[in-house]
């Protein structure tokens, strides 16, 4: 892709596909549905699980927006990751199920796996093109 106004759409397009997950996690179920969130959070041994949550939230929106807008990108990387080592410990542990349970966990844990590789590869190489962290460092945005 030598063609830097494709590069920078598909930067953009990029970022936005990778934290839909995450913000719409944080507004669509979590914010509203909060009590019963804590309550399943407590049920899997979660400790402290609304001064977790809120904190879930916030690293959830902030890290999903940073990464979206290319803003401190890396920074939105740590604590998406940092989330998803937690979630994934706590709720996608396939090795305490059987069966089907075991194989739709080992699923859910593949897939935070993923994604976890997904901000170590954000924290390597930031955001791309067309992101605020190329405007503020006064690089190309085509670069």
């Amino acid at each position: 892709m030598n063609n830097p106004v494709v590069r920078g759409v598909l930067a953009v397009v990029g970022r936005l596909f990778i934290v839909t997950i995450f913000i719409m996690s944080a507004l669509g179920n979590k914010i509203p549905q909060f009590s019963s969130v804590v309550e399943y959070m407590a049920s899997e041994g979660v400790p402290a699980p609304q001064v977790m949550l809120a904190g879930a939230i916030v690293f959830l929106i902030v890290g999903g927006l940073s990464i979206l807008l290319g803003f401190y990108a890396r920074f939105g990387a740590i604590l998406l990751f940092t989330f998803l080592v937690l979630a994934t410990y706590f709720f996608h542990d396939f090795w305490t199920f059987e069966g089907e349970a075991a194989q739709m966990q080992t699923i859910q844990f593949m897939k935070n796996l993923s994604m976890m590789g997904t901000m170590l590869f954000i924290m390597a190489v930031g955001s791309g093109p067309w992101s605020l962290d190329k405007v503020l460092a006064k690089e190309d945005i085509a670069a």
